[in-house]
């Protein structure tokens, strides 16, 4: 076999390995799922909140991430302000607080339907800073802070900074609320909880609970 045989040889068997590349990267494209429009509009949740949620009650402070279907000029991140309002295109100033994201939805569809035509309206609670706890005493930065993510008590500590010197760990107690007005006092001995004893004293923080650490 001479040189120019094996050279059209080589040539045909490198425009069929390209052909064959062609076609699995076509087949490749049209097996790959199509997003859905408006899906990207869509952000991430970490507050737990959802969409047409009717429990969870807004509250000032709160960062509400508020979609109107296919209303790009409408559909933004919007914190509710210190009077309880939100403001946004074509809707002007509405009450959030106090509202769950379910009536919210609903009060901005009905301002929405003079504009548009069966308006979808969705509010997602992306930041929840309207609920707080206290931690007082011992620890590097006490104050009041928000109720993020179900913090339990070693969580809050550890969010205040940790102990001072002198801290009393295992002295420590949590003041918790009761609807009726009342208030409970739960203790919790740090040494015990982190060596693994006793740890359903670790409890998950609620509105307004106040960890003192002696």
């Amino acid at each position: 076999m001479n040189d120019r045989t094996g050279g059209m040889r080589r040539s045909v068997v490198l425009f069929g390995a390209l052909v064959l590349t062609s076609e699995l990267w076509a087949q490749a494209v049209a097996d790959k799922p199509q997003a859905q429009p408006g899906a990207s509009s869509q952000a991430t949740n970490p507050s737990g909140a959802q969409p047409h949620d009717d429990s969870f009650v807004i509250g000032n402070d709160d960062v509400l991430l508020i979609n109107v279907w296919k209303e790009q000029e409408i559909s933004k991140s919007v914190p509710v302000r210190s009077d309880g309002k939100i403001s946004l295109p074509l809707v002007g100033e509405v009450q959030a607080a106090g509202q769950t994201p379910l009536k919210l939805e609903q009060a901005i569809a009905d301002k929405l339907k003079n504009y548009i035509s069966d308006p979808e309206v969705t509010v997602i609670v992306q930041q929840i800073n309207s609920q707080k706890f206290n931690i007082l005493g011992q620890v590097t930065k006490p104050g009041s802070y928000p109720l993020t993510n179900s913090p339990t008590v070693l969580d809050a500590i550890a969010i205040a900074g940790g102990f001072r010197d002198f801290a009393k760990k295992k002295s420590i107690y949590v003041l918790r609320q009761n609807a009726d007005g009342t208030q409970v006092r739960l203790p919790f001995n740090y040494n015990d909880v982190v060596k693994g004893k006793n740890l359903e004293r670790n409890v998950k923080l609620q509105p307004r609970d106040t960890i003192v650490v002696p």
